[in-house]
């Protein structure tokens, strides 16, 4: 058998097959992108259990876990561990802490099903230590640079020109506005972090040290970017970045009503597929209805409202540009230009798009 690994670089940097034999709960609260659950104990399981060792103690809880996962059960869990040995020969398997249900299994695989697979030493804790100090080590030994600019300016697309950016949003499935919610779920914020922090070791391994980030509040949707990485971002240097109003209402419309439109349709099938964006966009609005304030909120509901209706029966969405420019003009743009003074210390380059792609390719 192959040893135990303790080199957690080297696992993240293969995307080495990792089989997760904690409790489902557990591995819903976090895991690793190349994690897949196979559970010793299932949830209610492993809450029993964890009730009779406080009560009773360590060999009573055992006892009674040997008991709960026993005949069948245990069979079809060995089974599930073997396919997924056989299907990932250079996998391991891991528990929270490396200790007894990682033994336990790595035990069975071996007596009941002949096969020898390793562990991960410390398990799940060490793997999410390690990331969390890798992201500490990037944020001190790397240089960093913000893209920022008013909502719809496409900071999105700069950083996607880019090849040492790190997209924020991609890692959260979220396009970090008020309106930013994608058709498709966001990861827990643990998986968030865990995928940001790998990006950032894969990158660091192929000899990057600088990193471009689009400028980001703390909040990605409902993931929260890493307090210490939110915090360097108030410092880094920026560039920022600038366009049109009529450009910026045309990529929003764009971005947030037809192609996000199409992404619910994709996801949710057809008619119900709209019915859900509208009300996702509906929703949004909602959210900054106190910020807007009552007689501005009403009116641009009303606008909204009117071009979901014409997009629902028509197709056009000409409509929604009206809604778009009011909340660019009378909303986003003050608190950008604020925002813009606040941070003027630190910009290095102003321009539109091919400008700030072009600067930030020529100094690195």
């Amino acid at each position: 058998m192959r040893d135990d690994a303790r080199d957690y670089q080297a696992l993240f940097l293969s995307d080495a097959p990792l089989m997760d034999v904690r409790a489902p709960v557990e591995f819903a609260k976090g895991a690793f992108p190349m994690a897949s659950n196979r559970p010793l104990m299932n949830d209610i399981e492993r809450q029993k259990v964890g009730t009779c060792y406080k009560q009773k103690g360590q060999q009573a809880a055992l006892e009674l876990g040997h008991s709960l996962v026993s005949g069948r059960v245990k069979e079809e869990r060995i089974a599930a561990w073997a396919d997924f040995a056989r299907a990932n020969p250079n996998g391991y398997l891991y528990c929270f802490r490396g200790g007894l249900r990682s033994q336990i299994s790595q035990q069975w695989l071996r007596s009941e099903a002949g096969i020898a697979y390793p562990r991960v030493a410390g398990g799940y804790k060490a793997m999410r230590t390690f990331l969390i100090e890798t992201l500490h080590q990037a944020l001190e030994e790397c240089r960093f640079v913000v893209v920022g600019g008013m909502t719809g300016t496409g900071k999105t697309e700069v950083v996607a020109q880019l090849d040492d950016s790190v997209d924020l949003e991609k890692h959260a499935n979220h396009r970090g506005s008020s309106f930013g919610k994608r058709a498709t779920v966001q990861p827990a914020q643990i998986d968030f972090e865990n995928r940001l922090s790998i990006d950032l070791l894969k990158r660091r391994a192929a000899g990057q040290s600088r990193f471009v980030l689009e400028d980001e509040s703390r909040l990605i949707g409902r993931c929260s970017l890493p307090i210490e990485l939110y915090q360097a971002m108030q410092h880094f240097p920026l560039v920022w970045l600038e366009d049109s109003l009529e450009s910026r209402v045309e990529r929003i419309l764009r971005d947030y009503v037809i192609d996000l439109a199409a992404e619910f349709e994709c996801v949710q099938r057809g008619d119900q597929g709209f019915l859900v964006f509208a009300n996702q966009l509906r929703k949004s609005l909602d959210n900054i209805a106190k910020r807007l304030g009552g007689e501005r909120y009403q009116r641009l509901a009303h606008i909204m409202d009117t071009a979901l209706k014409e997009q629902a029966q028509t197709g056009e969405v000409d409509g929604h540009r009206e809604w778009i420019a009011a909340l660019l003009k009378e909303y986003y743009d003050p608190m950008y230009v604020y925002q813009r003074e606040n941070k003027a210390g630190r910009i290095l380059f102003v321009g539109e798009q091919q400008a700030v792609v072009e600067y930030l390719k020529a100094n690195r």
